[in-house]
């Protein structure tokens, strides 16, 4: 069965961090692009970041220096890490094999004081 699970969310105060991660199973990461997309509440998914089998990165721009996407192709597991986060960053965070058409089931944060 292939399946990306992701995890790691929860609720923080603003300023906190996060690091979440996506393990898959059934399926080989690493020879695909990966990516994180979030979806807030009343809003349309939009991607976050993308990192390509080569480890080469991408970010929204927004988010830069703030969030970190990486890989461990020996764990089979796609990570990110966020930092200095806002009330504006509370959403339902999914990672996603690019091209692949294949999501987590997300994992939800909350930032709130």
């Amino acid at each position: 069965q292939v399946q990306l699970v992701e995890s790691g969310g929860g609720s923080v105060q603003p300023g906190g961090s996060l690091r979440l991660s996506c393990t898959a199973s059934g399926i080989d990461l690493r020879l695909k692009t990966l990516a994180w997309y979030r979806q807030a509440p009343g809003k349309q998914r939009r991607v976050l970041a993308r990192i390509a089998k080569s480890g080469e990165t991408e970010y929204e721009d927004a988010l830069k220096g703030r969030f970190t996407i990486s890989r461990d192709d020996a764990k089979n597991i796609l990570y990110l890490q966020m930092n200095n986060l806002t009330p504006e960053d509370t959403a339902v965070y999914f990672c996603k094999v690019e091209y692949d058409q294949l999501w987590g089931q997300g994992t939800q944060v909350t930032v709130s004081a």
